[in-house]
C-alpha cells in the first residue's frame, strides 16, 4: 500500500512553480536538455535482454497546469525502426505501439508506477493508439498525437495538474527502436507549453557514444527522504555513476555488466533535502562501449519508485564544500 505522499508532493509542485515561473522552458522535450541523452529506447518483445531492454516497454508521464486551457499535442520523433537511428539485429522486424492515456488512474493506479509491467499498468481512458513498424515515412521525421483537451488528462494536484501517460511497447520483433518526444502547443512545431513537464519512474535511454559526454538524471528529494536504493540494468561495465548534491561531491553507485541488474544503497542527509541529486553517467574512456542502452529507477526507503524529472527541480545541484567542516577553535 502506498503512502500518502501528499504533503512532499505538494512542496514540489511549489518549486515546480518557481521554475517554471522563471521561465525555464526546456522540460518540454524527452530526453531533456539538461539531462544530454540522445534518445530513449524500447525493444521489440522478441528482443534480446542483453542489448538494454528489460521488458520491452517504456512509460512517460507529461503533467500539464491546471489553469492551461488550450490543446496541445505530443510529438514522436522518429517512432518507426529502420535505418539511421535504430539499432537493428537481423532484418527490420519490429513492431512498436505507442499509446496515450489520460482519466481516472492513468498516474494514480500504483501499477502504473512499479518498474515492472504486472497488473493494471495501462489504466486510465486510452486517448490514442498507434503502431509502428519500418516505414520510411517516419524515419527522421516527427509523428504527432493530438489534439488533446487538458482536462482528458488525470487532475493530481500533487503531480502539478492534469497527467497523461504515454506506453511505448515493442510488440514484436528484435530490434532497437531509439526515439524522443516533445509536448507542444502546434501540431507542426515543437512549442512548449508553459508550465509543463514530464516524469518518469523507470526510464531507459541510450547512451552517448561519445566518450566525453555525460549524461544526468535528476530525482528529487523530499524532507522525509532519509535512503535510496538504486538499481540499474545492463550498463556493460561503461565507466560509473556518481550522484553530485550538496553533501554529496561523487558518491559511487554500484554498476551493473551485461544482461544484469545491481542495485546499491545510499543515504540521504539533511543537506539534501528539498533538492535534487545530479545523477551522472560518465562512460569509460577506453575501450569505448558502443550503442549502450540503459535501464534504470530508484526507490526510497519504503520501497516506493521515486520520478526522475525532465528539469532538476531548484536547479542543477552543487556540492557545498562547506558542510561537515568545523571551524578552528
Amino acid at each position: 500500500m502506498m503512502r500518502n505522499m501528499k504533503p512532499t508532493l505538494t512542496v514540489i509542485c511549489l518549486l515546480l512553480n518557481l521554475i517554471f515561473n522563471s521561465n525555464r522552458l526546456s522540460a518540454q522535450p524527452v530526453p531533456a536538455i539538461d539531462e544530454n541523452i540522445p534518445y530513449l529506447v524500447t525493444f521489440g518483445g522478441d528482443g534480446d535482454t542483453a542489448w538494454g531492454d528489460d521488458d520491452f516497454c517504456q512509460i512517460i508521464f507529461f503533467s500539464l497546469p491546471e489553469t492551461y486551457e488550450h490543446p496541445f499535442f505530443i510529438r514522436v520523433f522518429d517512432p518507426d525502426i529502420s535505418e539511421d537511428i535504430d539499432e537493428p539485429k537481423g532484418e527490420w522486424d519490429t513492431i512498436t505501439r505507442f499509446s496515450i492515456y489520460g482519466g481516472q488512474g492513468a498516474c494514480s493506479e500504483e501499477d502504473a508506477r512499479r518498474s515492472n509491467l504486472k497488473g493494471n499498468y495501462n489504466s486510465g481512458n486510452l486517448l490514442a493508439t498507434k503502431t509502428f513498424n519500418a516505414n520510411p515515412r517516419y524515419n527522421n521525421n516527427w509523428y504527432t498525437f493530438g489534439p488533446f483537451n487538458p482536462t482528458e488528462g488525470e487532475l493530481l494536484r500533487d503531480y502539478g495538474g492534469y497527467i497523461f501517460k504515454l506506453i511505448i511497447e515493442g510488440l514484436s520483433g528484435d530490434d532497437g527502436n531509439l526515439y524522443k518526444l516533445f509536448l507542444t502547443t502546434e501540431r507542426d512545431e515543437n512549442r512548449p507549453v508553459e508550465g509543463a513537464f514530464a516524469f518518469y519512474f523507470k526510464y531507459k535511454f541510450r547512451l552517448y557514444n561519445d566518450v566525453n559526454e555525460v549524461s544526468h538524471i535528476y530525482p528529487y528529494i523530499t524532507s522525509d527522504v532519509i535512503a535510496i536504493k538504486q538499481s540499474n540494468f545492463d550498463w556493460d561495465n561503461d565507466g560509473f555513476i556518481r550522484i553530485i548534491s550538496p553533501a554529496k561531491n561523487g558518491e559511487l553507485l554500484k554498476t551493473s555488466g551485461d544482461d544484469q541488474w545491481t542495485e546499491s544503497r545510499h543515504t540521504i542527509t539533511k543537506e539534501e533535502h528539498n533538492s535534487s541529486l545530479d545523477i551522472q553517467l560518465i562512460k569509460r574512456k577506453s575501450p569505448m562501449v558502443k550503442d549502450n542502452n540503459v535501464v534504470i529507477f530508484l526507490e526510497n526507503q519504503y520501497g516506493e519508485l521515486m520520478p526522475f524529472y525532465s528539469i532538476p527541480i531548484g536547479g542543477i545541484p552543487k556540492y557545498k564544500y562547506s558542510i561537515g567542516i568545523k571551524p578552528k577553535k
